[in-house]
């Protein structure tokens, strides 16, 4: 789960993480009002969309980025109008683009120097690291690829937290002294504790900033959430923007459905992340383009097998679709009969082949061979990969 820049400001006041104030406005009226608040202090004004490079976007109706400067309240109510309700294309969003809703009017701060800082969780070590450099306000990418030497890493142990010794490491190799030195090392400690106590996946402030007048800024943050422990946090769930979201997503999410949706034409259906991964590779092996990754899980009930097939069949990029079950856990009948109602309701328009094995699988074809629906059977994964290719192409 992400969230919006003007909801991370919020979590930054909560943890005493400073940041420039800031005020989210989706009306042109709403905007100017904002600005009128901060009369005096030079002020930006922020597209919301869950996407990068914001600034060199474009809009669809032809005004250049989504972050400026402005001057007046008159200048962000004029802003805010070109923004609101206005597709902005980025690297990041795709031709399509997104749809700007919100807007956010902000203090802008002169800047010293600019500096990267995110927290991580590594898979690798199953440990939080900080990952940190001087080169900020650019693609960390760009900075790892050409400059490695200056991304600095400190990986910090689970149970013990992140140490004094561990920030002034950091503090150190960023080269931050006196005053902006003790700044900083209160930041990242509380940081730490956002992180920790939000159940974060990811915290990236880019840039954090130092500023002429001696402050210590985070300008501009991202967040991930791990979605298995949103249970302990009602108050971020609340933040959730499911309009920024694929629609196709958000209904799998109200079915605990684990979906992605791709570019593919070729729709997958499979219980068990890894089997899904390879489900798609042998797609693509033998030609073909997978349309998503689902896995209904080890033990879909009968409803969720419906709904998956329902979610598939509202992509109108799919022309077929292939079913790919290893019965463990799961009740290979239970999938045949989620299938047989769900092909049923829809009138099934497109090829399906289905691969079935393990528990109860006899039943579980016996249940779609008397369905009378039109489904094409396959021994095994390659044999089902070929024949729904076929079949597409």
């Amino acid at each position: 789960m992400n969230i919006h820049e003007y909801q991370a400001k919020e979590l930054f006041d909560r943890f005493q993480v400073p940041s420039p104030r800031g005020r989210v406005a989706s009306t042109p009226a709403e905007a100017e009002s904002a600005a009128r608040e901060f009369a005096g202090s030079p002020l930006v004004i922020k597209a919301q969309v869950h996407a990068g490079g914001r600034g060199k976007g474009t809009f669809k109706n032809g005004f250049k980025g989504g972050v400026h400067l402005i001057e007046s309240p008159e200048q962000a109510a004029d802003f805010a109008g070109k923004m609101l309700n206005e597709r902005l294309v980025t690297l990041q969003t795709g031709e399509a683009g997104r749809l700007v809703r919100k807007v956010m009017i902000a203090e802008a701060v002169d800047i010293t120097h600019e500096y990267y800082l995110a927290i991580l969780m590594d898979r690798a070590t199953c440990r939080p690291v900080i990952v940190a450099s001087t080169e900020g306000g650019m693609n960390i990418e760009d900075v790892a690829h050409n400059t490695p030497e200056k991304i600095i890493r400190q990986f910090i142990h689970p149970l013990l937290g992140l140490q004094a010794y561990e920030i002034r490491k950091i503090t150190a190799a960023l080269g931050l002294t006196g005053d902006f030195a003790k700044q900083f090392a209160k930041l990242l400690g509380n940081l730490y504790k956002l992180f920790i106590s939000c159940d974060c996946s990811m915290l990236e402030i880019n840039p954090l900033v130092t500023t002429p007048d001696g402050r210590v800024l985070a300008l501009d943050a991202k967040f991930g959430f791990d979605d298995n422990a949103l249970y302990r946090h009602p108050d971020i769930v609340a933040m959730r923007d499911k309009e920024e979201e694929d629609p196709r997503e958000v209904a799998a999410s109200e079915y605990d459905l684990n979906y992605i949706g791709l570019d593919g034409n070729i729709a997958c259906l499979v219980n068990g992340a890894g089997l899904a991964m390879a489900t798609m590779d042998i797609i693509q092996h033998y030609g073909g383009e997978p349309a998503n990754f689902l896995d209904v899980g080890g033990g879909a009930s009968k409803e969720q097998v419906t709904a998956a097939f329902k979610i598939i069949l509202g992509d109108p990029k799919v022309k077929g679709i292939m079913i790919n079950i290893f019965g463990g856990i799961m009740d290979c009948n239970v999938i045949a009969e989620g299938v047989v109602a769900a092909a049923k309701e829809t009138g099934l328009p497109i090829p399906l082949v289905v691969r079935l094995e393990g528990n109860n699988v006899e039943a579980g074809k016996a249940t779609l061979a008397a369905s009378g629906i039109n489904v094409t059977a396959a021994t095994t994964m390659a044999d089902a990969a070929q024949k729904i290719v076929a079949l597409v192409g």
